[in-house]
């Protein structure tokens, strides 16, 4: 009986642990050992792939916009580190990619590679991250979910309203971002938040970012329509309207009748 009993229970413990992966394949039940290194009092992964993405988004960015992807990827670390529940649940190397790469929509070098004129900044963005990790050594040994994460991550970063709701690898790189702009949140000390600013500070970053959107508006002004970015079109860029152009318009015949009666 006794050893019935024990087999029972080591078979419980097998399925419930299954489960668990099941659910978080990447869990710190599976995942790798990763190397780590310290960034502003941040423990942070360091593995190849993520040594090879910083550089990749070095390359694309100004000194504002790489700044505010260091900022973003040390907040959201920040979370994950200060959560033991959400570290479990979280792919680190997914995230950190995600995070690192989230802003090469806004490479004003002319030419360049990453940029089209007629996709939304965070879709180019996301495209980009995507072939750079198919490209990689490393990356060509992720699974696609792991690929696809990035990507939604990327894509999604500007809309909490749906990020909130994805994948945790998904919201909580979002959160990180989003942290650039209100101050801490998510149980980061304001310490921890001081920290990160005084080693990639963020000077000028508003004056960044409405230099950039009114950029955006200028070149490819049909992908900021019905974005968080009209506004700047609308009181920054001469000629800039979004009317004809919005579903309301489209449903309603521009306003003036509605096109279904």
């Amino acid at each position: 009986m006794r050893t019935a009993s024990l087999c029972r229970l080591l078979l419980i413990g097998l399925q419930a642990s299954l489960s668990t992966q099941l659910r978080h394949p990447h869990s710190s039940a599976a995942r790798p050992d990763y190397p780590t290194r310290q960034i502003a009092n941040v423990t942070v992964i360091d593995t190849p792939l993520v040594q090879d993405a910083l550089a990749f988004a070095r390359q694309h960015s100004d000194n504002t916009v790489w700044n505010h992807v260091m900022r973003s990827w040390l907040f959201g670390s920040l979370i994950l580190q200060n959560n033991p529940e959400l570290r479990a649940a979280v792919d680190p190397e997914v995230h950190a990619v995600a995070a690192i790469l989230h802003d090469l929509g806004f490479d004003e070098t002319p030419g360049s590679p990453v940029i089209s004129l007629d996709r939304r900044f965070e879709v180019d963005g996301a495209i980009a991250a995507r072939n750079f990790i198919r490209r990689h050594m490393a990356g060509k040994a992720w699974e696609e979910r792991r690929v696809q994460l990035v990507w939604d991550a990327i894509a999604l970063h500007t809309l909490p309203s749906i990020y909130s709701y994805k994948e945790t690898e998904v919201m909580v790189m979002g959160q990180g971002i989003n942290m650039d702009f209100t101050g801490p949140t998510n149980n980061v000390s304001q310490a921890q938040y001081n920290a990160v600013l005084h080693d990639f500070p963020a000077d000028n970053f508003p004056a960044s970012v409405t230099s950039k959107f009114v950029w955006l508006c200028h070149i490819k002004p049909a992908t900021t329509y019905e974005t968080s970015i009209q506004p700047w079109g609308e009181n920054f860029v001469e000629g800039y309207s979004a009317v004809g152009h919005r579903f309301f318009d489209r449903l309603l015949g521009n306003g003036s009748a509605p096109l279904y009666v």
